[in-house]
């Protein structure tokens, strides 16, 4: 299990500079007016080849200072309840803020480990009015640079100093568990707990019209018309810049970890609505997780339909997810119980495709052939050979091909690859990773 950190602070110190660095995307929006991250806080990095989770606090709160030392209050307390690791962003040219001692106080309470970053040190005056950040108590700390990124090495080294090593045989879940876990997720209100319930035949979660009102991850075993696995409801992932009650940002943590602990997950969008950015981000850490995905469109009872409404409406889904397109995506209605048990067979088929083990020997008689027919192309006048490919003995579909030079091989003819196994192999809705290696 991979761990969760959190990056928490008062707002405007850099808390999303940091994580975009962390993650390597530029995804939030950034800004220099207090309290403009709006976007994504949630995502996958990895370094010395440990992965982890990251989640970012930086809360939009509206209202007086002492709202906001509340609303700041809630979120560290948030993250400490359900995060592995905090760090802690300071400013150095801020200095210690009231604000800082106030969650300062809060995480010298916990067990946790806890890294203090003092950000904006750009310079030697700068690194030595970082000493004031000793008086927080909660002793040493690393001086980075978001922007430009000086220091966040050293933060990292020791951030996954303190991660569980991952034992060789560590599958996604626990092995006790043989029963696949399909975890349900989504945007608030796009019918996850209704489609959980229309399975089930019983209202086990409350669903009301109000979003986000499934506050927890429930578990239930179904196994009927001949299907047996775990169904996970999470409550729905929102936008952070709605994430104001204390209570939907729980929600978020806990369907990013109900994400990292099932096979495959369901994604639910709401046809009224669209595929939205939102939607494009839970798909993204689900694949970035190397999970199964099944998308469901519900709520396709509500739509006025034309002869090619739906080849539309998958064509702009496909175009919004490239390059993984490979994924099934179904028009369901919970209200009318439209291609529900549809939707059920696909997440068993992509949980089948995703323990698919291909004999070596066949798969190098496929993709040999398919190489020597559209090489890689030449690079500096050098030509690129692969001579032997198999399959990783890991839980996920892994590939190593092995060739001369493999640092010439560009991510285009990478894609290539993996979309010549997909036209070969069923590996329909499943992430599938390629490595090129020395040979």
């Amino acid at each position: 299990m991979n761990s969760i950190v959190a990056i928490v602070g008062r707002p405007n110190v850099g808390k999303s500079t940091l994580f975009n660095r962390l993650i390597q995307r530029r995804e939030a929006i950034v800004d220099d007016v207090s309290g403009v991250t709006r976007d994504r806080h949630y995502g996958k990095s990895d370094w010395n080849g440990k992965e982890f989770s990251l989640i970012d606090t930086g809360g939009y709160v509206e209202g007086s200072d002492d709202i906001f030392e509340e609303e700041i209050r809630k979120q560290v307390i948030l993250a400490l309840e359900e995060c592995d690791i905090i760090v802690f962003v300071v400013d150095v040219t801020a200095g210690i803020t009231p604000l800082d001692e106030t969650v300062a106080i809060l995480l010298r309470k916990t067990k946790k480990p806890v890294f203090v970053a003092i950000n904006k040190v750009d310079n030697a005056m700068r690194e030595s009015d970082a000493y004031e950040f000793y008086n927080l108590g909660l002793g040493d700390f690393y001086t980075i640079s978001s922007i430009n990124g000086g220091g966040t090495g050293e933060l990292l080294d020791a951030l996954v100093k303190e991660m569980p090593e991952k034992d060789e045989d560590d599958t996604d879940i626990n092995p006790s568990d043989e029963l696949p876990r399909f975890a349900v997720v989504g945007r608030p209100n796009a019918g996850k707990s209704s489609f959980i319930n229309a399975l089930i035949g019983k209202d086990r979660n409350i669903v009301t019209d109000i979003a986000g009102t499934t506050r927890d991850t429930i578990d239930t075993v179904y196994n009927k018309f001949g299907f047996d696995f775990k169904l996970v409801d999470t409550a729905g992932i929102r936008k952070k810049s709605k994430v104001k009650e204390d209570i939907e940002f729980y929600s978020v943590m806990r369907a990013v970890r109900a994400i990292e602990y099932c096979d495959v997950a369901i994604l639910m969008v709401d046809a009224t609505r669209g595929f939205e950015g939102q939607d494009q981000n839970i798909f993204w850490l689900a694949q970035k997780n190397r999970k199964g995905i099944v998308i469901l469109v519900n709520k396709w009872d509500l739509l006025d339909k034309e002869t090619n409404t739906m080849k539309k409406c998958e064509e702009m889904i496909r175009k919004e997810i490239a390059p993984f397109t490979d994924v099934p995506i179904i028009f369901t209605s919970t209200i009318t119980k439209q291609r529900l048990l549809k939707a059920l067979e696909t997440a068993v088929e992509v949980h089948k495709s995703r323990s698919n083990k291909i004999q070596t020997s066949k798969l190098n008689e496929t993709m040999l052939e398919v190489i020597q027919n559209y090489p890689p192309p030449a690079v500096k006048g050098k030509y690129i050979k692969v001579k032997y490919c198999m399959q990783l003995p890991t839980p996920t579909p892994q590939f190593a091909f092995f060739a001369n030079l493999p640092q010439y091989i560009r991510e285009p003819y990478k894609r290539f690859l993996e979309n010549k196994m997909r036209e070969i192999y069923d590996f329909k809705g499943v992430p599938i990773t390629i490595y090129f290696r020395q040979k």
